[in-house]
């Protein structure tokens, strides 16, 4: 997995409510459109050898699988927060406080007792 690319898209997708809403609503334009405006960029001046994602990467993000993202290697923080965004809201209406990250924890419990995956580049 390109760590560094899917770090950053779930990064800047937290960080920008228009962002984050485009990916609620609209999971593979976004991450396409993302790819294009945001992704290449390091800085105003230098871009990234990375230019796209894997099909498996783009189709964990599309399906908002922060299981898969997190099993290869997506930095768990930035992984939870993007989605803590995305379903708090709904969960927290229907279920309570923290229901999400509830069930965000439910669904990592087998990694209990493992080893934490890399999230080196």
């Amino acid at each position: 997995m390109s760590t560094y690319y899917v770090d950053k898209f779930l990064y800047t997708i937290d960080r920008d409510p228009t962002w984050v809403q485009r990916y609620k609503d609209d999971p593979a334009g976004t991450i396409e459109a993302w790819e294009q405006e945001v992704g290449r960029r390091l800085n105003d001046a230098e871009e990234t050898t990375v230019l796209s994602f894997t099909d498996d990467e783009r189709a964990a993000l599309a399906a908002h699988d922060y299981v898969w993202l997190f099993e290869h290697g997506a930095h768990f923080f930035l992984n939870l927060t993007p989605f803590i965004a995305l379903y708090d809201e709904e969960y927290t209406r229907e279920q309570g406080p923290l229901s999400f990250q509830r069930e965000f924890g439910r669904k990592l419990s087998h990694w209990l007792g493992r080893e934490y995956p890399s999230v080196g580049l």
